[in-house]
């Protein structure tokens, strides 16, 4: 099987990224990841990361080689398809903070509906109605996806996955000029760091085993996102993308947590996928959370 598993992930990884992987790179660095969740009792999985590190294409590839080759059938769920429509975060805007109205932060998801689809998972409710958010024009959409098959697995990503409550040293340190210029009296950052505490601490909490990607450094973010808004020129919405300096903007409201995480995590996850500048797996190491 470990041969075939690899040429299937190689071809995946190709049709994903474009790019070519060694046999040897793919049986070092994926196969073992996708060989543990198989064959782990545990049911439910957390993978955190920034954005731009691979979270969705380790997934999609677990994905399809678990229920390929373990006969498993596997639930995916992404945090961003859980961001409140443009409407709602406009209202937090204008009763919390202006700030709120950018998704992203936590604060901006509907952990309710999240946690309420987790239960079904448990509970074998089917079918679960997915909601879908639509980044190009940044508010979800009236149609879900409908899950109607029982799985066996449950994978939850998304870049705040498995993150812990900032410590206020930490927290009230202005580290980008949209912090200092319009969050001065702290009270966006407060307020989402709050929501870390109580309603995204309940969720992380119903899973089993949290994996983190961890990048090598937050200043390759930026490139990564740019990376992302041009393998998407194809789509009709280009008008809707993001410039270089629209991105920049947009990355700093991410930049606090996404650096307390990559200095944190050890606190955080049980398996961490350690990830260089150019996107590429360089180490997988269990980790004791201590």
């Amino acid at each position: 099987m470990n041969n075939r598993i690899i040429l299937t992930i190689q071809k995946q990884l190709k049709d994903l990224t474009n790019k070519k992987f060694s046999k040897k790179y793919i049986n070092k660095n994926i196969v073992p990841v996708i060989n543990h969740i198989a064959s782990s009792d545990k049911k439910k999985f957390l993978i955190g990361g920034s954005q731009g590190v691979g979270k969705s294409t380790l997934v999609d590839v677990i994905k399809k080689n678990i229920q390929t080759f373990y006969n498993k059938r596997v639930l995916t769920l992404s945090l961003d398809d859980y961001y409140l429509s443009r409407k709602k975060r406009f209202s937090l805007s204008k009763k919390i903070h202006p700030l709120l109205s950018t998704r992203g932060v936590p604060g901006t998801h509907n952990i309710k509906l999240l946690i309420k689809h987790i239960n079904q998972f448990n509970n074998s409710k089917y079918p679960i109605n997915v909601p879908i958010f639509d980044k190009l024009i940044d508010d979800s959409l009236s149609k879900k996806r409908k899950e109607n098959l029982k799985a066996d697995i449950l994978i939850l990503e998304g870049w705040c996955c498995g993150a812990k409550q900032m410590k206020n040293n930490f927290l009230l340190k202005n580290i980008n000029s949209l912090e200092k210029n319009q969050d001065n009296k702290y009270l966006w950052r407060k307020y989402y760091n709050n929501k870390l505490k109580h309603e995204y601490n309940d969720l992380f909490k119903m899973f089993d085993y949290k994996i983190f990607l961890k990048a090598s450094s937050f200043k390759y973010v930026l490139n990564w996102r740019l990376k992302q808004e041009k393998m998407n020129k194809s789509n009709l919405n280009i008008q809707k993308k993001m410039n270089k300096k629209n991105l920049i903007n947009f990355i700093q409201h991410y930049e606090k947590l996404t650096r307390w995480m990559l200095k944190n995590y050890e606190t955080m996850f049980d398996l961490i996928i350690k990830v260089n500048n150019k996107q590429k797996i360089i180490a997988v190491t269990k980790n004791k959370i201590n």
